[in-house]
């Protein structure tokens, strides 16, 4: 475990401002219990044992601030690997603020955002995939970025890289042992093993850079565009996907001048659902033109695009909309609406509109919600590639992508160095590289305090 970097005691309000039943003080660093028994009035803090609650009260100059339990933490069994402190106290933002300035008047100083877990990373409690995790966690809002921050801030991505740096270490090192006798031409690191290694690992790196694809689907939500034809049914649509009366529906086309933007959450993925504006060649409203350019781009920037039309269009018709669109080129699910006022059946429909260029069909009724659940498996199933499965690592993290990446090109050199036969201490270098870019991704290494100041930056301050 690294040494305690930090000489300052930090401060924060570790819950979110404003008021509230219940706030949490939070407190890190040598003198964080000396300075909270400076002002609480109870049980001597600096005799009880960590991993303890204490009730008491919070005094000022003789006037009771409140009443509050005290958590104790004590180095090195703590979050920070510091001692720490934890005031629970109501809710009330003038008692949150004085307590706070009170520990300040003691000694503290204010928490920079994410230094309670950037000491916990500088002090050995945990890598930096892990602390990134935090960060994921506390941001998550649905539950696969839930599951997979959970799960890496469990060490699950963490023990994949130390298994294939530990790998690593030990044929570079026979790799080395083999310079210091070779004068004696004795080889301690069997070259087809080493080859047999690096396959693993670069199979395995391979594998982690695809789960980035779902990754960011996971993180981020999937934008899905409704687009269509005016009085094709798209508000009809998104107001059945939501099961609210969320757009404005009418018979009168044209009717949705500007993007409509709602949430959707499938099975824990969430979709950013846009309902666009009618999409005609030709308007002289310049307001419905506006809304009809808008349209266009939300198309070019989604990751999916509904397309609806009416069954009761020629196939012609409809072909002309998705030329007219280029929606063959996008992600794309081709959804007939209004099965309500027509008399075709879904094979007739199936049959009737076979030849559109888009192999992902449903035919539905948005006003009488007919087949909307299994549009939204359909949904889910193209934007996760039906493979969600949290046991495994999912890359959700860009920086991690970007060191993978390195990684995958240095194995690539180490594995054209065996074979071209090149001499022991220049594999070790390419070795060397390869543990970089691991060491990049878990903070082994050195690491650069503006990319820490980047990464701990995106957090709260009381975290």
């Amino acid at each position: 475990m690294q040494t305690n970097h930090h000489v300052d005691t930090i401060v924060a309000l570790a819950t979110p401002p404003g008021s509230g039943a219940i706030g949490i003080i939070r407190l890190s660093g040598s003198r964080a219990i000396p300075i909270v028994n400076s002002i609480f009035k109870g049980k001597n803090l600096l005799l009880q044992q960590g991993y303890t609650v204490h009730y008491g009260e919070i005094i000022h100059e003789s006037e009771v601030i409140d009443q509050v339990l005290i958590t104790l933490f004590k180095t090195p069994k703590s979050y920070t690997g510091e001692d720490m402190v934890e005031i629970s106290c109501h809710g009330s933002s003038y008692i949150l603020e004085t307590v706070i300035q009170l520990c300040i008047q003691k000694g503290a100083v204010p928490a920079m955002p994410g230094e309670f877990t950037q000491r916990a990373f500088l002090n050995g409690k945990m890598d930096l995939t892990q602390a990134e995790a935090v960060a994921d966690l506390i941001a998550s809002n649905a539950s696969a970025a839930h599951k997979a921050a959970l799960h890496n801030l469990k060490g699950g991505f963490k023990h994949v890289l130390d298994g294939m740096r530990e790998q690593l270490i030990h044929f570079s090192a026979l790799i080395e042992l083999e310079l210091d006798f070779s004068q004696e031409d004795v080889a301690f690191a069997d070259r087809n093993a080493l080859m047999d290694l690096l396959l693993q690992i670069t199979q395995r790196t391979h594998q982690l850079l695809q789960s980035f694809t779902l990754g960011n689907v996971i993180k981020n939500g999937v934008k899905v565009a409704i687009v269509g034809k005016p009085n094709a049914g798209k508000s009809t649509l998104l107001n059945a996907l939501l099961n609210e009366e969320r757009a404005i529906v009418s018979a009168i086309a044209g009717t949705t001048r500007d993007t409509v933007e709602e949430t959707l959450n499938i099975n824990g993925i969430l979709f950013k659902l846009i309902d666009t504006a009618g999409i005609r060649q030709h308007t002289t409203d310049e307001i419905e033109a506006i809304g009809i350019a808008r349209s266009k781009k939300a198309i070019e920037q989604s990751d999916i695009v509904l397309f609806i039309f009416d069954i009761n269009d020629s196939i012609n018709e409809v072909l002309s909309q998705i030329n007219q669109w280029d929606l063959a080129k996008h992600q794309c699910i081709a959804v007939g609406n209004k099965l309500d006022v027509s008399a075709s059946n879904i094979q007739l429909l199936q049959q009737q509109f076979s030849n559109i260029p888009i192999t992902n069909r449903h035919y539905i009724s948005a006003l009488q919600q007919d087949g909307i659940e299994a549009l939204k498996l359909s949904l889910f199933n193209m934007a996760t590639g039906d493979s969600l499965n949290f046991e495994n690592t999912i890359i959700t993290n860009s920086r991690h992508f970007a060191a993978l990446q390195s990684l995958s090109q240095a194995l690539q050199e180490v594995k054209q160095g065996i074979d071209n036969n090149i001499p022991g201490d220049l594999l070790a270098l390419d070795i060397r590289r390869c543990l970089h870019f691991l060491g990049i991704i878990t903070g082994r290494i050195e690491t650069d305090r503006d990319i820490l100041g980047t990464i701990f930056g995106k957090f709260c301050i009381g975290k």
